[in-house]
């Protein structure tokens, strides 16, 4: 995750759109006791039975966790239980052989969704990668590729995105390569929540995860001053238009999200003294959002998030 965090500041320090506020954090900082301890699933939406078939739950559910908004009735609510719903009505929904003959429709009524889904051949897509590779590679299980990582979330991420092309979420930027990965961070994160911290989600180094570079945190940080657009952009966003995927701006908002959310968690250890990880700040942040129905994000038509 350094290359996520050293590109992303190396993004920051160029910016041409976003600024981040380094007063904002402060007065963000400021006003925070301690980060509220957001549980993992407060929804109840989520799929759990302590073994792996979790596991299989969660990886499904971050290789299709990306581009919820231009259907304004879906959300990630809706996958995440729809796929829990799926599996608890039947247990081999997920094996990998069934994941490579996924069509639209048949996702659709996985998820019983009424409607083509954003960027469906996409999702097919990559449910098919994934089940192809989980097959060629790791017997079909992606507990197995849990268990391969020693209880190393660098590790984890570094093998999903090897072998997973559809996760490799990086951009070029003004020629230097930049590094996100937000569904591969997301699915250490989830297994790190689901499980507690034990046996699937036990890794010793979750601290190095970053936040999950997506559409809620800009919108967060922007509303709390940590995050400031040019004029142009805010007119784009506010008006509700498309940022293309790859261009300046949409790699700004999230690089300099990344590097303003570490920035918080450093002053935020030295004010409290502990150790304050990126994966809470990240849920705090998102659940924040997501409760706050006004706020209005950057819209890019993305399979990374």
């Amino acid at each position: 995750m350094d290359d996520v965090r050293a590109t992303s500041a190396w993004v920051a320090s160029r910016s041409s759109h976003v600024l981040v506020d380094s007063s904002g954090i402060e007065k963000v900082v400021e006003t925070i006791e301690s980060i509220p301890k957001v549980v993992w699933d407060f929804e109840g939406i989520h799929y759990f039975d302590n073994g792996p078939l979790t596991v299989q739950y969660l990886f499904v559910l971050d290789a299709l966790n990306f581009c919820f908004w231009p259907d304004k009735e879906l959300s990630y609510d809706h996958l995440a239980s729809g796929l829990k719903a799926a599996l608890q009505n039947d247990k081999s929904a997920f094996d990998a052989d069934r994941l490579q003959k996924y069509t639209g429709p048949e996702l659709r009524e996985l998820l019983k969704w009424p409607r083509p889904l954003p960027l469906e051949d996409e999702r097919v897509r990559l449910l098919r990668e994934v089940g192809c590779e989980l097959e060629r590679s790791f017997e079909g299980k992606a507990a197995n590729i849990v268990e391969s990582c020693g209880k190393s979330a660098v590790k984890l991420v570094a093998v999903i995105t090897q072998h997973f092309p559809g996760f490799r979420d990086h951009s070029l930027y003004k020629g230097h390569q930049v590094f996100l990965y937000k569904r591969a961070q997301i699915f250490a994160a989830d297994l790190w929540g689901a499980f507690n911290g034990q046996g699937y989600g036990e890794f010793n180094d979750i601290g190095s995860i970053t936040i999950m570079a997506d559409y809620i945190v800009p919108a967060v940080l922007r509303q709390l001053g940590v995050l400031k657009y040019s004029s142009t952009l805010a007119s784009i966003i506010d008006a509700n238009s498309e940022i293309g995927p790859g261009s300046e701006e949409e790699v700004e908002l999230r690089a300099c999200s990344i590097y303003a959310v570490e920035k918080m968690r450093e002053l935020i250890s030295m004010k409290s003294g502990k150790q304050v990880l990126s994966v809470e700040l990240d849920l705090w942040l998102w659940s924040f959002g997501i409760q706050c129905p006004s706020l209005t994000h950057h819209r890019t038509l993305s399979i990374y998030y």
